[in-house]
């Protein structure tokens, strides 16, 4: 069997078999080779923070990073720094290639360094991801106020870019929960800022995307968590009703989660939650395990029933309901991955580690998506939430749309409201494959782009961006940024922001 699939590649050729028929590469190769990444880097951080050995070893980290930068300052500093870390690796699906031409400082630091419960805080490495903290903390009682979707997204690019999740419309995007840096800058020297403490560069550094220094440490808040989530699913119907349900909901400080999955113009299932220690045994759902139908499938099925519904759910199972499916992106590449067959058979693979996809994806593959594919988060006021819906649906034609809650405050940071005070907003998720003829990349998202620039809203900065400099510029306030790259000396070190991630820049 394996030598006639072999023979049928070498037929066809790689690439073909890669574009036509990727769930054969999926399922055979990346599967197994990402329950490899994730048993690594499970044991890993487990005897590491058990032997204590991780503070140590950080501080010798952190000097060798220094050295780096050092060295570089005294060759000349003829090119612009980044981190080490190879491109595939990061969750975004961007392919960044700056990494070819500037000076590379190699970054090893994924630990928890250390939880401290008296003060509410865990301080942790860039590179510790959302799986590692969630299963330290929920082990000891513990968890994020903030604590974003997929398993893989590290704490150095929550806090570079941004990062938000159902609980977001009491605490913030995930930046609002951290209380702390510790950054190597252009002159290798190591610096610590908070909202007292160089607060200028501790307002600066989210949304910078490494471009003012080296992140190696986060102080984040942390708050006691409990062990199920008591969650409510209420299917509503209209674009009005929709809009203005979910509106109430998020503006409710009652509810500790909020979250929307939008699948049409006018149908959509509200969700909302708080955390418990007891739940009713006959209403439990463990949605985690592996053999479970994909989250959005199983809410999709209180829409068509058109029943309210209350579930216990365990909160770690919470926290990670889009993961297995990298929310609904995986039916795209596995189309039968919710299958019940497929589910009990393969399910404990799954998902495949997005950094893996990106790895062996190759032009073609990178070209298509980029054409046939939108990944976007556009972030705006939720007084304008009806007219994004519709703007969404007639620019892309994409459902699901992810539709999640958070209070932006009233802050000197790249992204703030309009007025003088705090203001809710909504993230509106598009992933898939857009249903509208006129679709084309470029104009269509430039298009988005200038509606949420109109309505004063912000584009999350992983996904594609097609805004000119000036564009850029409107939606996101400079003004701190660029005095902080000035008087650090960061011009000659570091791109700006817009170089590092707009399309329009990048070589």
């Amino acid at each position: 069997m394996l030598v006639l699939f072999l023979v049928w590649i070498k037929v066809k050729g790689l690439e073909y078999v890669i574009v036509h028929q990727r769930w054969i590469f999926v399922c055979l190769f990346l599967l197994p080779l990402s329950v490899i990444f994730d048993v690594y880097y499970y044991l890993r951080a487990w005897i590491i923070f058990k032997m204590c050995s991780a503070p140590k070893q950080h501080d010798q980290r952190v000097r060798d990073i220094q050295r780096q930068v050092r060295e570089w300052k005294k060759e000349g500093g003829k090119k612009h720094m980044c981190t080490g870390r190879p491109g595939w690796l990061t969750v975004s699906l961007r392919v960044g290639k700056y990494k070819k031409t500037h000076k590379n400082i190699m970054i090893n630091m994924m630990d928890i360094l250390e939880v401290d419960t008296k003060r509410q805080v865990v301080r942790v490495e860039p590179l510790a991801n959302m799986g590692q903290v969630t299963a330290l903390l929920n082990s000891i009682g513990w968890t994020l106020p903030v604590l974003p979707e997929l398993d893989d997204l590290t704490v150095g690019g929550l806090v570079m870019g941004t990062g938000i999740e159902s609980s977001s419309h009491i605490y913030g995007l995930f930046q609002h929960i951290c209380v702390a840096f510790e950054l190597v800058l252009a002159d290798g020297s190591l610096v610590r800022c908070t909202e007292k403490e160089n607060s200028d560069l501790f307002y600066a550094v989210p949304w910078s995307c490494g471009t003012l220094g080296f992140l190696v440490a986060a102080e984040i808040r942390i708050i006691p968590a409990r062990k199920w989530v008591k969650l409510c699913y209420e299917p509503v119907r209209g674009l009005d009703a929709i809009c203005k349900k979910f509106a109430e909901e998020s503006a409710n400080k009652e509810n500790q989660f909020v979250e929307g999955l939008q699948y049409s113009r006018d149908e959509a299932v509200i969700m909302t939650g708080t955390m418990t220690d007891h739940a009713e045994p006959d209403k439990t759902n463990c949605i985690g395990y592996y053999f479970k139908p994909w989250f959005f499938r199983h809410v999709e099925g209180f829409l068509k029933q058109n029943r309210v519904a209350v579930e216990y759910i365990p909160l770690r199972h919470y926290y990670h309901r889009h993961t297995r499916s990298i929310f609904w992106e995986l039916q795209d590449i596995i189309p039968f991955g919710n299958n019940p067959l497929f589910r009990y058979v393969f399910g404990w693979m799954v998902p495949p580690k997005i950094s893996l996809l990106k790895l062996t994806q190759g032009e073609t593959i990178r070209k298509l998506y980029e054409q046939h594919h939108v990944v976007q988060d556009m972030l705006v006021p939720m007084k304008h939430i009806k007219s994004a819906i519709l703007r969404f649906h007639e620019d892309i034609h994409v459902y699901p749309l992810w539709l999640c809650p958070f209070v932006l405050p009233n802050q000197p940071l790249m992204v703030h409201p309009k007025g003088d005070e705090d203001e809710l907003y909504v993230d509106i998720g598009a992933y898939g494959e857009p249903k509208v003829k006129h679709f084309e990349a470029r104009s269509s998202t430039r298009q988005l782009e200038k509606f949420v620039r109109d309505v004063h809203g912000f584009q999350m900065l992983y996904a594609d961006v097609y805004m000119e400099r000036q564009e850029f510029w409107e939606m996101f306030d400079g003004t701190l940024y660029h005095k902080l790259r000035k008087q650090l000396n960061c011009e000659d070190a570091f791109p700006e922001v817009y170089d590092k991630i707009c399309k329009n820049a990048r070589h």
